[in-house]
């Protein structure tokens, strides 16, 4: 087997957002592959990474990074895969901020998509939807995936009308 998506992170302290990219992919059965890459400490890694992804089959890839978060930016300079960036709340970091700010002001024509900060989930979410496009059978499965999500909220509201309070009208 083959991955067809790619997680990478600037360091293994990113791995509590990424694993949840993870379990996403996990789920849906989409072989993966994970890897710490850093921009700043491996650039010769980064650039080969990026330029041989899609010739290795890689569809997608999810990038986290904390503090200046270079990596998603130049894996998407350097590479004709979608990346979706994942701003990582770091010890370096300004609460993940200057993450989110470096990765989603990319220049024109070196686009990144990019979820919120600590937001693995979503980008393994968003990772699926992508590969969804012309999967008749994936996108089934997003489909029941974000109908179940909406019974979640449902469910919620049933269970909240169980607290009673004197003025709740």
């Amino acid at each position: 087997m083959k991955p067809i998506v790619s997680i990478i992170m600037g360091s293994t302290s990113d791995m509590a957002v990424m694993q949840e990219a993870a379990k996403i992919l996990d789920q849906f059965k989409i072989p993966f592959e994970i890897n710490a890459l850093s921009a700043h400490r491996v650039p010769e890694q980064v650039m080969d990474f990026a330029k041989n992804a899609p010739t290795r089959g890689i569809k997608v890839i999810i990038a986290g990074a904390g503090g200046a978060a270079h990596l998603p930016g130049v894996v998407a300079a350097l590479s004709l895969t979608p990346v979706i960036g994942v701003p990582c709340r770091s010890s370096i970091s300004l609460d993940g901020w200057d993450s989110l700010l470096s990765i989603v002001q990319m220049p024109p024509g070196i686009p990144v998509a990019t979820v919120g900060v600590d937001g693995g989930q979503n980008a393994g979410i968003l990772a699926l939807q992508m590969l969804a496009i012309g999967n008749d059978e994936l996108l089934k499965h997003v489909k029941e995936f974000k109908e179940n999500l909406k019974v979640k909220v449902l469910k919620a509201n049933e269970e909240l009308k169980q607290h009673k309070y004197e003025y709740r009208v």
